[in-house]
């Protein structure tokens, strides 16, 4: 049974699932299929262009690192594009990018076939499609079965392949026919610079795998950290693995002999196994090629899925390809995709989808590369990516002008094949998805830096996806939470902009030398993100000054309620509100209030939290309960419990894990925040804060444990 609704995905995926995923998507056929068929155009040269590719790769690499960690949602390059470039390019990004990683997966899985009839004799495309429906099934089975899986098939490839580059090495550099060996390299440019560009465009598909982690990023943890050192490590593994193996190649196979030749890995083992018989060399870089390609089979098949459901998301396509399964996977979109597959397999010939591949995934790179120069200078305030490309915009730019060339260098056909997908895009957008979709990218923030409109709803979207990512390791989240002020009204009538002065009053006599005018101005003005913390019953409003040193909290609770408009600067209506958090940070980290905005809206966004909070008397349990989550836990200090042990000690003399600290001592009616040389005492209450590892230890020693 399928959940009602567009449902969103579980982050299950660590570092070396993606990277699994992603060396998966990326060796197979550009490693045992292509090598001679692009020596045809460069000669000995070949291994130089998989280096070239590998290296132009990088302008695409950085840019889908910062956009993902900024924005992790399924779907990933059309998703970049949509939101920076508006959904009419989104839509040519997201068919062109889909149709490009089906004819790459459909690929993987005719090489499948072709291989696996030097075993069994089975029909290629029959095996072909046999494989579409194993990997069809794991993938609605679930996201981690899959993955797990993966991670098994890389790891034997890997090993494989390092073998056979080691053999490889050792024969070409220190075996008794190294001479012969080092004729097959001159010359090197048998067909000159053009003939090494062309064969790089050619080539380039081999590295369209990288984009896989980018597609996947909703699923990932930790994505601001894992997402670009996952996409650094598979494009380094993987161009080593391409350049030394395809060196191999062209060491040991006569030239004449690998221009012609569909399976050279096999070839070549024949030559450079020592250790092994060449014929049992031969069976294992076999098995290697049968399991690259179900890597990448499965790995395809997984996140090409997430096209169609980023799509009906944003009402693209119809909404059913958004349904999310009791699998948690998206079961319509996998089915689709499937579906195409076979098409493809049965009725397109395999010699031409690297260069129609590789074509479209060009413009889409060139599209990325813009979309990051188009965030930049859109200044939206809610655009915070966790990795910030480096030699911005020069990166960029070098990108876009280097894949343009390459385009050219491709050659009539694969241009054409994508002038027909961009008019299909075009044309599917404007009879379809236009009436549907209701947005425009940051583009238009970028225009009212000339006048025209903003497109309001894209600020509100991002800020959402900054409460989805989370606090970042380091922000001040629970210590700006322990240091607020609490201020309960009680029944108390008072008007709001009698609290707005209160509240200012009170900031200026903790910070010090500060105009209350302009603080007041500060949480009266309206900002583009306002309209994402409009909450029934709960107002947050922020300001930015320059002499703080942490970003400061004043929470006011008023029973009775206080009248507020409901848009500041200009009333429309108004809202009787219980809850105000004020909040101030400094005037140069507007990112980390964004952040410390978005987890406030987490918290009042919990089932009944008015209800809840306005029945709190103590501060300190209103302060645990903001905190509630698995990074605090609060210890009743009494004799005759394992908590004993705390008593009559000074906090130094405590023995706490090095990830935790007691932020907060009540002592009776009084509450404060303890100092090294505090010394605690019966019946105090301590609240303590900290990573989730050193408080899962501290529950488990101290609530689990039984009493003495």
């Amino acid at each position: 049974m399928e959940t009602k609704g567009r449902g969103r995905l579980n982050r299950e995926l660590n570092l070396w699932d993606i990277v699994a995923l992603s060396i998966g998507a990326m060796i197979s056929a550009g490693f045992f299929l292509l090598p001679g068929i692009a020596a045809q155009q460069a000669g000995p040269s070949v291994f130089i262009a998989y280096f070239f590719a590998a290296l132009l790769m990088l302008p695409a690499m950085f840019s889908m690192a910062e956009l993902a960690t900024a924005t992790p949602k399924a779907g990933g390059a059309y998703f970049f594009i949509d939101r920076s470039l508006g959904p009419l390019f989104g839509t040519i990004g997201g068919v062109g990018n889909y149709l490009a990683l089906i004819m790459k997966t459909s690929f993987a899985l005719v090489g499948i076939g072709a291989y696996a009839v030097l075993f069994f004799d089975v029909p290629i495309r029959l095996t072909a499609t046999i494989f579409s429906i194993v990997f069809m099934l794991m993938n609605l089975l679930g996201v981690k079965k899959a993955s797990g899986i993966q991670k098994i098939i890389v790891l034997l490839l890997v090993v494989i392949l390092g073998f056979f580059i080691t053999e490889g090495l050792r024969e070409i550099f220190f075996s008794a026919g190294k001479n012969e060996y080092f004729k097959n390299y001159t010359p090197l440019l048998t067909h000159g610079f053009e003939g090494l560009m062309a064969t790089t465009g050619l080539v380039f598909v081999s590295y369209l795998g990288l984009t896989q982690i980018a597609s996947m990023s909703e699923e990932i943890k930790n994505p601001e950290r894992n997402i670009p050192l996952g996409m650094i490590l598979s494009l380094v593994i993987t161009s080593i693995i391409y350049v030394l193996g395809v060196f191999i190649m062209v060491g040991v196979i006569p030239p004449e002999q690998l221009w012609d030749d569909l399976s050279p890995v096999s070839t070549a083992s024949k030559h450079i196994f020592s250790l092994i018989s060449p014929g049992a060399g031969t069976l294992i870089v076999v098995l290697a090629a049968v399991i690259a390609f179900a890597s990448t089979g499965n790995a395809g098949l997984m996140t090409t899925s997430r096209f169609p459901l980023a799509m009906s998301r944003d009402r693209l396509i119809p909404g059913i390809f958004s349904r999310i399964s009791r699998f948690n996977t998206p079961s319509v979109s996998v089915l689709f995709t499937t579906a195409i597959l076979l098409v493809v397999i049965l009725s397109i010939s395999e010699s031409d989808i690297a260069r129609l591949a590789s074509s479209f995934q060009l413009v889409i790179f060139m599209l990325l590369n813009a979309s990051v120069i188009v965030m930049r200078k859109s200044r939206i305030e809610a655009y915070d990516p966790g990795y910030h490309s480096p030699l911005y915009p020069w990166m960029q730019i070098f990108g876009i002008i280097s894949y343009f060339f390459l385009i050219i260098y491709l050659g009539w056909g694969p241009g054409l094949f994508t002038m027909g997908v961009v008019a299909f895009a075009v044309l599917w957008y404007w009879y379809y998805a236009r009436k549907t979709a209701r947005r425009e990218g940051a583009i238009f923030h970028w225009f009212a830096l000339l006048g025209q409109n903003q497109d309001k709803t894209i600020e509100n979207e991002f800020l959402h996806i900054l409460k989805e990512k989370g606090l970042r390791d380091g922000d001040p989240f629970g210590e700006m939470i322990v240091q607020a002020r609490i201020t309960d009204l009680g029944r108390k009538r008072v008007a709001f902009r009698s609290l707005i002065t209160d509240v200012t009053r009170r900031f200026a006599q903790d910070i010090g030398s500060i105009d209350k005018g302009i603080l007041k101005r500060e949480f009266l003005a309206v900002t583009g993100i306002d309209p994402a913390l409009i909450i029934p019953r709960v107002s947050i409003l922020h300001g930015k000054v320059d002499n703080i040193r942490q970003p400061m909290l004043h929470i006011v609770i008023s029973e009775r309620g206080i009248k507020k408009p409901v848009m500041k600067g200009e009333i429309i209506s108004e809202d009787n509100i219980r809850v105000f958090f004020f909040l101030l940070s400094r005037s140069d980290e507007p990112k980390l209030q964004l952040r410390l905005l978005s987890r406030l809206m987490d918290i009042v966004e919990r089932d009944q939290f008015v209800e809840n909070i306005i029945s709190i008397t103590n501060p300190r349990e209103i302060k645990e309960y903001l905190l509630h989550n698995d990074r605090y836990i609060t210890l009743h200090l009494q004799k005759g419990t394992v908590q004993e042990e705390f008593i009559d000690k000074s906090l130094r003399e405590v023995k706490l894990p090095s990830d935790v600290l007691v932020a907060i001592v009540q002592r009776k009616d009084q509450i404060f925040t303890p100092r090294g040389d505090t010394v605690l005492r019966e019946n105090d209450i301590i609240t303590i804060i900290g990573e989730t590892k050193g408080i899962k230890t501290l529950f488990n020693k101290y609530i689990h444990k039984e009493s003495p």
